[in-house]
């Protein structure tokens, strides 16, 4: 099959080439910047020559958006929100023009979408959508509009004969240099990897294999279309997960943080800290019902296999 990746160049874009290539597909990212083989230029807002790419194809996974690490000011919000809506429309309307269009559109979206919570998991029916939770900074709320506009523009784009897939996807944890995972496993080794505003704040996540996997069912399943939760099923507190994470990376200690000093800490890596304190206790309902098999549900072992495969990277 035809893969097209809108703003596969990133991570995320990176563990699902890596796997779609691997299978034997065809993959073509569209890029601002394009770099080599199998990459198109595109400017992620008008439509040009790369909507060739996409008639005729199989599949379009559109991953294209502003990178959320990164510190939460007005204008770096509203590049957040514009690079998401503006590149799902224009997506929408290359597939909507396309001669042949593809089967399916899986649109990129996030978990952060649910409420921050203890009380119970967020799955696709019963999850409780956030940006009114009391007790929680303003702009919270704002994140949570980004990813209702970014659903928004897949659901509302005219394309009839394209089944439609929005990705809630957690945290994808690869060995890539770069990563989430590279960067809380060296931030643990520094020490650092503790407790966080206490650490009762749920961590969903999911293991890149499995991400992979996830996309390549969804893909074979015509009968699944809208919101579907890409997490593995069993999150936990931050404090189990970094625990765990210790565990697999050989650390023994890690220092706790509290909410201030969490603040110093992103503000120094140009980060936010609804990154670390915001609660998102996100299961896969959809995914479990249609029978999907995880192969790293639980975090200790997908943290081990993790790490082995960091350092098998850094052994060559």
């Amino acid at each position: 099959m035809k893969f097209v990746m809108p703003g596969g160049t990133g991570q995320v874009g990176t563990v699902l080439k890596r796997a779609l290539s691997a299978a034997g597909h065809d993959v073509v990212v569209l890029s601002r910047h394009p770099a080599g083989p199998g990459e198109a230029h595109w400017d992620g807002e008008t439509l040009g020559p790369w909507a060739a790419e996409i008639d005729g194809c199989d599949v379009v996974v559109n991953l294209a958006g502003r990178s959320v690490n990164c510190r939460y000011t007005p204008a770096n919000l509203r590049q957040m929100m514009d690079s998401r809506v503006h590149s799902a429309r224009v997506v929408g309307e290359a597939i909507a023009a396309a001669a042949r269009p593809p089967r399916v559109w899986l649109q990129m979206s996030t978990a952060t979408v649910y409420a921050h919570r203890f009380d119970a998991p967020n799955d696709e029916t019963t999850g409780v959508i956030g940006g009114t939770e009391p007790g929680v900074p303003g702009y919270w709320g704002y994140s949570v509009d980004i990813a209702k506009a970014w659903e928004r523009e897949q659901e509302g784009a005219d394309t009839p004969h394209t089944r439609k897939v929005a990705l809630r996807a957690a945290m994808v944890m690869s060995p890539d240099r770069g990563g989430v995972f590279d960067v809380l496993l060296r931030l643990a080794r520094l020490g650092l990897g503790g407790p966080v505003g206490g650490g009762a704040q749920y961590v969903s996540w999911i293991h890149d294999r499995d991400f992979a996997r996830a996309v390549e069912f969804l893909v074979a399943r015509d009968d699944i279309e809208g919101p579907v939760n890409l997490a593995a099923p069993e999150p936990l507190p931050q404090r189990a997960f970094m625990r765990a994470l210790r565990a697999a990376g050989g650390v023994p200690v890690g220092l706790p943080a509290t909410r201030w000093m969490a603040e110093i800490g992103a503000f120094l890596l140009r980060s936010d800290t609804e990154l670390l304190l915001k609660s998102r206790r996100v299961v896969p309902g959809r995914l479990l019902e249609a029978g999907f098999a995880f192969e790293r549900p639980k975090w200790p072992g997908a943290a081990d296999d993790l790490v082995r495969r960091l350092r098998g990277r850094a052994v060559r």
